[in-house]
């Protein structure tokens, strides 16, 4: 009797937590659709089929750009880079970044304070992986750039932690 206790009580549970994490990815898409709403409003959006976005852009910038992949820590162009210069979407080639807002954060991708201007990115609810963060898109042509912590520097205290694979740096002419 007691083992049927148990089991009952194991599967109610496994079923509610099934039924949870269905809403979770439901309430997730929604808020997705909703943030995507916000900042398609750039004129200059652009959209492309997934064969087009495999046939402009590497394998790793498919993975991170296209399908929310992440590249492994300390691995990526950019993460020591300190060079000054701009910061550019590796897809569409939007300015996101400038080279005096990025610091060193010691997580081992390129992190920044700011984007470079308030129209270069877009923030999304990220619930994946059972964590609550914010995504970090390319306002231009929504792709995957990373997610923005609220444990950066002065003076906005945001980190936003970026893939390099996602960017393309153009030095300063001098």
């Amino acid at each position: 009797m007691f083992m049927k206790t148990i089991l009952g009580t194991l599967l109610l549970s496994i079923a509610l937590l099934t039924s949870c994490t269905t809403e979770a990815q439901k309430n997730h898409d929604s808020a997705e659709k909703t943030a995507h709403t916000h900042i398609t409003s750039r004129k200059d959006k652009i959209t492309k089929s997934e064969d087009e976005w495999k046939a402009t852009l590497t394998d790793d910038q498919y993975y991170v750009l296209r399908e929310k992949g992440t590249e492994r820590a300390f691995t990526g162009a950019y993460w020591d880079n300190k060079k000054s210069g701009v910061y550019k979407c590796a897809a569409c080639k939007l300015d996101l970044f400038d080279s005096s807002t990025k610091f060193k954060s010691g997580t081992g991708w390129p992190s920044f304070y700011k984007p470079f201007d308030e129209n270069s990115v877009g923030e999304i609810s990220d619930n994946g992986y059972g964590m609550v963060r914010t995504e970090v898109v390319c306002a231009r042509c929504d792709g995957h750039l990373g997610h923005v912590f609220e444990d950066g520097p002065d003076p906005t205290g945001l980190r936003y932690c970026i893939n390099s694979v996602s960017l393309i740096f153009i030095p300063t002419s001098k």
